[in-house]
């Protein structure tokens, strides 16, 4: 079973209206590459960024809240949720990121999907010093045949949340992905 299928199918089953999302983690590795390694469709969970203001546009003009609560309570006894959504200036992106998503196509009646830009889903993977973060990244890079001094570039077009643990882990990650190469 593909358990982001699975998710979205049933977060979508609860919406009574459309909704816009953009898909991180490897739930839009999966869904957003057309041939990703089959560990991708292992993960129980979608995480999703939103910009900044649309929690509260969601809550004024939609039902997912109550539709994400009512997926996570149908899924529960099965292992699925979905719970890790971001607001952009708590994850590592670069200023365009929302301009550059790429629509991730589905039979959902509601939901809009969108993923990040494969640079954005990059940096992203790299907030924390964690190898199945940096194994993520590492897919990224290769599929793009990216060399260092594109990497760098990246590097340096990231936007940090300012919290000082998330630029430490980035330094951390960033320093052990290099060594990787």
């Amino acid at each position: 079973m593909i358990y982001a299928h699975r998710i979205l199918s049933e977060l979508d089953r609860h919406l009574d209206s459309p909704v816009e999302l953009t898909l991180y983690g490897r739930a839009a590795f999966f869904l957003g590459f057309p041939d990703p390694p089959p560990q991708f469709s292992q993960s129980l969970d979608v995480d999703a960024i939103l910009w900044l203001g649309q929690a509260d546009e969601l809550e004024a003009n939609t039902n997912f809240w109550e539709a994400l609560e009512e997926t996570n309570l149908a899924l529960k006894s099965e292992g699925y949720y979905m719970s890790h959504l971001f607001e952009e200036n708590q994850v590592i992106l670069t200023e365009g990121w929302r301009e550059e998503r790429a629509s991730i196509s589905g039979a959902w009646k509601h939901l809009c999907l969108t993923g990040l830009p494969d640079k954005d889903l990059f940096l992203s993977n790299l907030m924390r010093d964690d190898p199945q973060d940096r194994e993520d990244a590492l897919f990224i890079v290769r599929r793009n045949d990216w060399k260092v001094g594109t990497i760098t570039e990246f590097f340096e077009e990231a936007v940090i949340p300012d919290l000082q643990e998330i630029h430490d882990e980035f330094d951390k990650a960033r320093v052990a992905l290099l060594r990787e190469l």
